[in-house]
């Protein structure tokens, strides 16, 4: 009979992105480049992306710099909205904040993200069959990563709102079989230095 064993999963937003977002800029590339680095002694049994321009680059340019490890596209590490909550599950103070701010999403954009959000956690989440541990890294968006984190966190589905991450940081995951999932890392940037942090957020954010 085969065993369960725990899966790691790393989570990284792209890097910064051109303003048409074609692409990255200069320092999207060197965050890419340096989170690679990091990253470089990590045993990974794959690199999912996202399809667009500047989840695909970002992807790239941390794959050279790890070893032998297969890079996948993946419409599930794409960026869509996950959910949209009724008004009734928000919180009253922030409820008319957030559906503005999701108002201008399509009936087939809602129901798209959120069949592609459910593939995304049987795909991406919980403990793995075997006996060896299985690292894999996602490079995607904001609204996936927070998705992911907020199910990992057990937090109300609508949570994903309001959780915004740093381009090329990094966050990780452990699903360990018989426990619930450990956020081990959030939203870290200590392999960027100073001038290339807290990009993706704005300028009162910046700590």
């Amino acid at each position: 009979m085969t065993g369960t064993a725990t899966r790691y999963l790393y989570l990284a937003r792209h890097g910064e992105a051109l303003p048409d977002e074609s692409g990255l800029t200069q320092a999207g590339r060197q965050q890419a480049t340096l989170l690679g680095r990091r990253l470089q002694d990590i045993p990974f049994t794959a690199v999912h992306h996202g399809p667009l321009p500047r989840a695909a680059q970002t992807a790239r340019l941390i794959h050279d710099q790890l070893k032998n490890v297969p890079l996948l596209v993946s419409e599930v590490a794409g960026d869509y909205v996950p959910y949209v909550p009724p008004k009734n599950e928000l919180p009253p103070e922030s409820a008319d904040f957030y559906l503005r701010f999701l108002a201008d999403t399509t009936d087939d954009e809602r129901k798209q993200g959120a069949a592609l959000a459910l593939q995304a956690l049987d795909q991406f989440t919980g403990p793995v069959d075997g006996e060896a541990d299985r690292h894999e890294l996602v490079v995607t968006h904001n609204f996936l990563l927070a998705w992911l984190v907020r199910d990992a966190m057990h937090a109300p589905k609508w949570r994903w709102l309001g959780l915004n991450h740093g381009n090329a940081a990094l966050t990780v995951i452990r699903y360990a079989p018989g426990r619930a999932a450990s956020v081990l890392v959030s939203n870290d940037m200590r392999h960027l230095p100073t001038e290339l942090r807290w990009t993706g957020f704005p300028p009162e954010s910046h700590i």
